[in-house]
């Protein structure tokens, strides 16, 4: 639907590719869902557990959020575990900005600009 409004918008044909559009008109409908899920668990950083407090040995993802053993699906499209997934998956780069939002949000929005999402998979 919304690459729909994109082209009607910028008066493009109905094959044309909507990444460039949505580039510059800067931020597919799913981008800013994801930036505004990862600023609530920045946000929120107190009611997340890091890998580094459960593990003592060093493993490969020890910068990570723990993800909640739940097995509904109802629980796993739910806010909370999404905005876990999502941060997990995050470059290295943007999470180390993880402990102040202003440069946070700055470097996410930065990537966001340049990936075009269509989906949170």
């Amino acid at each position: 639907m919304q690459k729909r409004v994109i082209r009607i918008i910028t008066d493009c044909g109905n094959r044309d590719s909507c990444r460039l559009l949505f580039k510059k008109l800067k931020m597919s409908l799913i981008s800013q869902y994801i930036l505004s899920l990862l600023i609530f668990v920045v946000n929120n950083r107190d009611q997340f557990f890091i890998n580094s407090e459960i593990h003592n040995i060093n493993i490969r993802h020890i910068s990570n959020l723990l993800l909640p053993l739940e097995c509904s699906g109802i629980y796993q499209k739910g806010v909370y575990y999404s905005g876990i997934k999502i941060f997990n998956s995050l470059p290295f780069n943007i999470k180390k900005f993880a402990n102040s939002l202003r440069p946070f949000k700055s470097a996410l929005k930065h990537f966001l600009y340049m990936n075009s999402f269509y989906s949170l998979d």
